[in-house]
């Protein structure tokens, strides 16, 4: 059974803890960026079918670090929203150097 957590500081070091391998790690920047312009794709062209593309880019990245990488079951599935603020602290982490890639 999985840990129930009381808040995003509890379950932020868990989340780490599974995201241990660098190419999860990139694969998950690389799905994070790519949703980043998708969605700018999505505003410039005001073509809202981009939007369908937004988790499929994103999830399809992260989990394929999971199963291929990590050999863990993403945390999508068991803290869907925690999980969600995770790879968008990982990725702010990324960014400024305080993860490494």
């Amino acid at each position: 059974m999985r840990k129930q957590y009381s808040s995003f500081g509890e379950f932020y070091p868990d989340y780490l803890a599974e995201h241990q391998d660098p190419a999860c790690r990139r694969l998950h920047f690389a799905g994070s960026a790519l949703v980043l312009a998708t969605l700018g794709l999505a505003l410039a062209t005001r073509d809202w079918r981009w939007f369908v593309a937004v988790p499929l880019v994103g999830y399809g990245f992260a989990w394929a670090g999971h199963f291929f990488f990590e050999h863990n079951r993403p945390a999508t599935f068991h803290s869907p929203l925690y999980s969600l603020a995770g790879d968008w602290v990982m990725f702010k982490e990324m960014l400024t150097g305080k993860i490494r890639f």
